[in-house]
């Protein structure tokens, strides 16, 4: 009877332990079935973004601890825990890269996981315009509140050497474009980008010039393409202007062109070119001294480069203003027709003004 009774105490023993089990395994299930649906839905719910987004800075050193702490700070995400074990279970919590990040409304825990992991950092922008000289560019570059400052104060040589080309030339050898840069971008590394992006164009320019061009090298290519530059922004009549300019050059002819005569006074310019200052005699002044000046005297645009190398072929040596407002010019062969052009455009002046 007694061993009857231990059999049975010992088999009730062991169904209640089967049971305790499968209750435990039954209630881990459905811990991990809640778990998974919340996880679920937090996956597939935007995070809490104002409308037009945050930046968000991952800084060196930091951790996934760390940006958790920030987006639970701003209660961006709705649960840190999950989006920290996402983080480490797919081994992204290992790829943080440093920058800013846009993150922008109505994005998910995962885009926003793939984007500070990306390296697709947040983009600022500086644009060079073109005809703009060195001093302008300086200046612009001082004003640009999201580049780190290390050339103010500097001299033009200086800033040169700062940017590991001691001994070049400055003026107009820097690309007009606009160009993107992350946060702590200086204005050396921007710099020295355009000046490379400006070399390769010239050099592409220089392969493909017509022959026989009346210009030595590659500098005087760019001191005309600037000169071509600062007398139209009309792009289509570049390649003509820059015709003129190589026609008169082989008929030994002076260029006598405005622009020059202005960049060579420099900031003795009034604003207006009087008769006293085209018979001031300066190494840019193209109305007294023969062929180009000795430097470009503006940034040059593609266009006008490739204008420079490429002119357009015809007779015509002059051309003016057309005085409309349009920005034209007005062509001539000869002298004659250029004096015939030039007081049509002043009696359109004087109409303009009475």
């Amino acid at each position: 009877m007694r061993l009857l009774g231990r059999v049975i105490q010992t088999f009730f023993r062991y169904l209640l332990s089967k049971v305790s089990v499968i209750i435990f395994l039954i209630i881990l299930l459905g811990g991990f079935f809640v778990v998974s649906k919340d996880l679920e839905d937090f996956l597939q719910t935007p995070v809490n973004l104002p409308e037009d987004g945050i930046v968000l800075e991952i800084k060196p050193g930091m951790t996934i601890d760390d940006v958790v702490g920030i987006l639970r700070s701003k209660n961006i995400i709705r649960n840190a825990l999950y989006f920290k074990w996402y983080a480490r279970f797919t081994g992204d919590a290992s790829k943080l890269k440093v920058g800013e990040y846009a993150l922008l409304p109505e994005m998910y825990p995962l885009e926003l996981l793939s984007i500070i992991t990306s390296g697709r950092v947040l983009q600022y922008n500086f644009t060079i315009i073109e005809g703009w000289n060195f001093s302008q560019l300086r200046q612009a570059l001082e004003k640009s509140p999201h580049l780190n400052q290390t050339l103010k104060g500097l001299s033009n040589e200086e800033v040169m050497a700062a940017i590991g080309l001691e001994g070049r030339p400055y003026e107009g050898y820097f690309l007009p474009d606009t160009y993107l840069f992350p946060k702590n971008y200086s204005d050396a590394e921007l710099l020295k980008r355009s000046y490379t992006a400006m070399n390769e164009v010239v050099d592409q320019a220089w392969a493909t010039r017509q022959p026989n061009l009346p210009i030595k090298n590659k500098g005087e290519l760019l001191t005309l393409a600037s000169i071509v530059e600062k007398e139209t922004g009309v792009a289509s009549e570049r390649p003509e202007i820059a015709g003129v300019f190589v026609r008169r050059l082989q008929k030994g002819m002076r260029l006598q062109t405005d622009p020059t005569v202005i960049y060579g006074l420099g900031d003795r310019y009034r604003g207006v070119i009087y008769k006293s200052d085209l018979q001031k005699d300066t190494p840019y002044n193209t109305y007294t001294r023969d062929g180009l000046p000795p430097t470009p005297i503006a940034m040059p645009s593609r266009e006008a480069i490739y204008a420079a190398a490429n002119p357009k072929p015809g007779k015509t040596l002059y051309f003016v203003a057309k005085g409309d407002g349009s920005g034209e010019h007005l062509f001539s062969e000869t002298l004659e027709q250029h004096n015939r052009a030039v007081k049509q455009y002043r009696d359109r002046v004087r109409g303009k003004q009475q």
